[in-house]
């Protein structure tokens, strides 16, 4: 339970009723206190960090000036919503973040009432305040809606779309543009440039709005100065932008300013039509480690707010992600046409040594997953090599260009896919659980899945090599095997690899669930194949084995509804063989979140469960293999 004696005025609010009753003056102090209160629950169990302590004050603002949940509060991207959470009666459970059956790290319309749309990946904010303002008005509701949306989501494409529409259809709408400068690492691109000139420029917007106050609207001076503003505008600030869509713009204001704040939401919440206000926040605020580190205290684990993070001794085994810096680099270095390209996602997809070694063969193209796929299909037209590092949850956002501009074109584009599978404590919007689906059934589309470190180095060197699209797809985590080897050596593409030659039962492995499908093969005597490739598949080897076993199973960390494992089905039945077939992968239901090794056990994928699913499946042949093994 909260502490009274320390926290007096955050204790009191358990939801934004309460909030509503406290006086403006003492705003501040509930903001303070929910500052301290969010640093030192996300430093006892870790979670995302730097983007909640920057909207402290917007939160306390919005749920103080408006109506909640009767008045629609859509928040972007997910990573700074934990002080609206906390505000809205959720406090005692917020150090259950990300932890099985915690609280989810996302807004989730299941969770709360106040989460009035779910989200995780960014730039929906925009599209789905309109929509619900749009059917509100339709149905004669008076609510306001408002999205909030920041963290560098203002980059990608679909947030403009929603402005080009809004400003068309004109609903009473407010959108609040929480500009930090941040994503995950810095923002990039022009718009991230007009949006520095505009904070260079508050000096001026002060001046300008005061003059509007003072000089009669219907005067001669009024008009002309009117006109003036508007040349004004477009010199300093992006108000020419957002106004030439439709918005009234206001800003940008000093968002960690309560009184600036609820002055302008007490201007625009009641305005006619689409209004955007622009603030201007610190990532991190508050908390001078995170102010100073801001891509580091993004999202972190427990740690002593008195000292901060505390830099951890490299693992002893590389991760996938590691993997792929160091393949990217040293591939480069023997290639001068690669290029690498990310959405946004230079730390977590592992491009940071490759920025550094080779900045002008780099390209961060902003949270803009549709145009960074296009961007590679774009360079490869020209003779260029490009390498799109992207997560498979982002993927899922280009997956047109990936079939239009790419395989459709048989463009040599090389896609480095992270977390595939079970990714864990982020859950179910960032779940890798679909790749292999939807892209096995892509033409020309060679996809591959690695079982260890140097599979992994050896599949991307193969996809590079390839004359065509190619994807290699691979989870988050220590990748198990000996020591890297350096050579850039490559694989005949479509080959699976026998591992172990047993009797009745054909266990077919691929990628990550090689280790646990060897230890059941092991216990029943059973063959095993590391089939490495999703596309194509090594039809040569399933035909052998259809002969000589009595049925199969197939073993991946994807949904198994049109997966690997319906794949080799698809074979057999190609060539007319009936053959008993187990498919275990990720059942068809969101992945909740937990560690990766709880989400494994709740689908069945550690090794008890296929145990158990193999067992239940083929109990004869599973008793009669382990008794000739033994």
């Amino acid at each position: 339970m909260i502490d009274l004696a320390r926290y007096p005025h955050l204790a009191p609010i358990e939801t934004p009723a309460d909030l509503r009753r406290v006086p403006d003056e003492e705003l501040p102090a509930v903001a303070d206190e929910l500052r301290r209160y969010l640093i030192e629950s996300v430093a006892s169990s870790g979670g995302h960090f730097g983007a909640g302590l920057g909207v402290v004050e917007l939160t306390v603002a919005l749920h103080h000036e408006f109506d909640t949940p009767a008045d629609r509060l859509v928040w972007d991207v997910g990573h700074q919503c934990y002080p609206h959470k906390i505000l809205t009666g959720r406090r005692e459970r917020i150090t259950t973040i990300k932890k099985k059956d915690g609280l989810a790290p996302f807004p989730r319309r299941e969770e709360s009432k106040y989460d009035t749309f779910g989200v995780g990946h960014s730039s929906t904010s925009i599209s789905a305040a309109l929509g619900m303002a749009i059917a509100a008005q339709r149905k004669g509701d008076k609510r306001k809606v408002v999205a909030v949306i920041g963290d560098g989501a203002m980059t990608a494409g679909m947030a403009f779309e929603a402005l080009n529409h809004g400003g068309d259809v004109e609903p009473d709408m407010l959108v609040v543009f929480n500009d930090n400068g941040m994503s995950i690492s810095e923002n990039v691109g022009a718009l991230t440039k007009m949006m520095a000139r505009a904070m260079a420029s508050q000096t001026l917007n002060v001046w300008r709005e005061r003059a509007k106050r003072a000089i009669p609207k219907q005067s001669l001076f009024g008009r002309f100065f009117k006109r003036w503003e508007e040349h004004a505008k477009g010199m300093f600030v992006p108000s020419t932008l957002f106004e030439e869509l439709g918005f009234h713009y206001t800003g940008p204001i000093d968002g960690h300013n309560i009184p600036q704040l609820l002055q302008a939401l007490r201007t625009v919440k009641n305005l006619p039509g689409p209004q955007l206000l622009h603030v201007v926040t610190t990532k991190g605020k508050g908390y001078a480690p995170a102010e100073q580190a801001q891509i580091e205290y993004h999202a972190v684990g427990p740690f002593d707010p008195e000292a901060g993070l505390v830099k951890k001794p490299a693992p002893a085994k590389p991760t996938y992600t590691d993997v792929f810096s160091d393949w990217l680099c040293d591939q480069a270095a023997v290639d001068e046409r690669l290029l690498g390209i990310t959405p946004a996602m230079r730390e977590g997809s592992g491009l940071v040594r490759f920025s550094k070694e080779y900045p002008e063969r780099y390209f961060d193209v902003a949270i803009a997953e549709q145009h960074a796929v296009t961007l590679a299909a774009g360079m490869a037209c020209e003779g260029a090599k490009p390498v799109v590092a992207i997560y498979s949850t982002f993927l899922q956002r280009a997956y047109d260009q990936a079939i239009h501009d790419v395989a459709l074109q048989n463009l040599d584009v090389t896609f480095a896919i992270d977390r595939a599978g079970v990714v864990g404590p982020d859950g179910a919007t960032h779940s890798g659980s679909f790749d292999l689906t939807f892209l096995r059934c892509l033409p020309n589309m060679v996809v591959m899945a690695p079982a260890d470190a140097n599979e992994c180095r050896t599949m991307l060197s193969t996809g590079f090599a390839h004359p065509g699209p190619a994807a290699i797809r691979y989870p988050r985590g220590t990748a198990p095997g000996n020591a890297l080897r350096p050579e850039l050596g490559t694989l005949p593409i479509g080959k699976a690899e026998l591992r172990r030659r047993g009797h009745g039962l054909a266990i077919l492995s691929f990628g990550a669930m090689l280790a646990p499908a060897a230890a059941i093969a092991a216990e029943l005597n059973a063959t095993l194949v590391n089939m490495r490739f999703v596309k194509p598949l090594d039809e040569a080897l399933l035909l052998e084995l259809a002969k000589s076993h009595d049925a199969f199973v197939t073993l991946e960390d994807n949904a198994i509804a049109g997966g690997a494992g319906s794949g080799v089905a698809e074979c057999l039945a190609a060539h007319g063989i009936a053959k008993p077939i187990l498919h275990i992968g990720l059942p068809d239901v969101y992945l909740e979140h937990g560690s990766r090794e709880e989400v494994l056990s709740m689908a069945g994928l550690d090794l008890p469960g296929i145990r158990n699913a193999i067992r239940a499946r083929f109990p004869k042949l599973a008793n009669t293999a382990a008794a000739v093994g033994g």
